[in-house]
């Protein structure tokens, strides 16, 4: 009898933790991802990617609890430079051809303040993974004209593009690199809740 009490008690665990889940996907028709990079040192150059998904879990609407899957497709790359965009998907930068993907794998996203959390994951590009921090301003949670509940957040952060052996560069008569090594990331997300 005991038995069967304690296997009824497991069994009611576990439904209403998969049922405490809340799954997420990305409205990509209000998210970018976007980067920018220094050129000549007295420029920037901005892009973004097209072509991306992710898998979001979170315990109810505890956006403290997530598990983040994040992937983007480095062929999508887009810098309103056809010239360009061909170099980056290039060996000298991505190698789309070999490297399709590039990810990210959230380990934690602490409340520091109000509105601001620390992102810390996997970044994966070219097949190096590097632990880095990301800054993330939640903007909260509302429901659309259509019933559907959003999550919007920006998240920023910067990158040493050499750690991840993108390190293509022509040294300048000054002394400075044609291309920054520094990649500052931005990205605007709008989530939708799944179940």
């Amino acid at each position: 009898m005991h038995k069967i009490n304690l296997l009824l008690v497991i069994l009611i665990l576990a439904v209403s933790s998969v049922a405490a889940q809340t799954n997420w996907s990305i409205d990509k028709t209000h998210t970018k991802v976007g980067f920018s990079v220094t050129h000549l040192v007295i420029s920037e150059v901005e892009g973004y990617f097209k072509d991306y998904d992710a898998k979001i879990i979170t315990t109810g609407d505890d956006f403290s609890t997530a598990v983040i899957d994040f992937t983007v497709n480095t062929n999508s790359v887009f810098t309103d430079n056809e010239m360009r965009d061909n170099h980056l998907r290039s060996d000298d930068f991505f190698n789309a051809e070999k490297f399709p993907n590039m990810t990210f794998k959230g380990k934690s996203l602490k409340k520091i303040a109000g509105d601001k959390y620390k992102l810390v994951g996997d970044l994966t590009i070219r097949d190096v993974t590097k632990r880095v921090e990301l800054d993330v301003e939640y903007n909260g949670i509302i429901k659309d004209p259509w019933g559907n509940i959003k999550a919007g957040f920006k998240i920023t952060g910067e990158i040493n593009r050499f750690d991840y052996n993108l390190k293509w560069n022509t040294v300048l008569e000054t002394g400075g690199l044609a291309v920054g090594k520094e990649i500052d990331l931005e990205i605007d997300m709008e989530l939708v809740k799944k179940s």
